[in-house]
């Protein structure tokens, strides 16, 4: 598989991530609230946060700097805060990721497809 095509399933795969997130919030509540009081709905999106960033962090440097539209390394850096310090995650920060951020990255994926297939 060529470095090309492995940038491509690990865009799929964010994508599928960004799928489970917005899953997530039909099933829990598309409210801050109902993330705040449910530990469950914490989990979910925090291991869809975390995979995403480890993804991320598999993206070839060639890749990231030709598809510069979102932050790459900010989106690395969530999955070692969703992976290493859970029990202090802010909730303010994981709701803007998983309300806007993961809607922002999904779109700019499904676009770098459309540049590439």
């Amino acid at each position: 598989m060529s470095e090309n095509e492995r940038n491509i399933d690990i865009i799929k795969t964010i994508i599928n991530y960004c799928d489970e997130i917005a899953d997530a919030m039909e099933r829990f509540g598309d409210c801050y609230e109902s993330l705040f009081e449910d530990r469950h709905y914490q989990n979910s999106v925090s291991m869809c946060v975390l995979q995403i960033g480890e993804l991320a962090g598999r993206l070839t440097d060639d890749f990231k700097v030709k598809y510069n539209g979102v932050p790459w390394q900010n989106i690395k850096n969530m999955r070692n805060i969703a992976a290493h310090e859970y029990q202090n995650m802010n909730l303010d920060v994981l709701w803007r990721v998983i309300s806007k951020e993961a809607v922002d990255l999904c779109e700019y994926c499904e676009k770098i497809l459309g540049l590439v297939e």
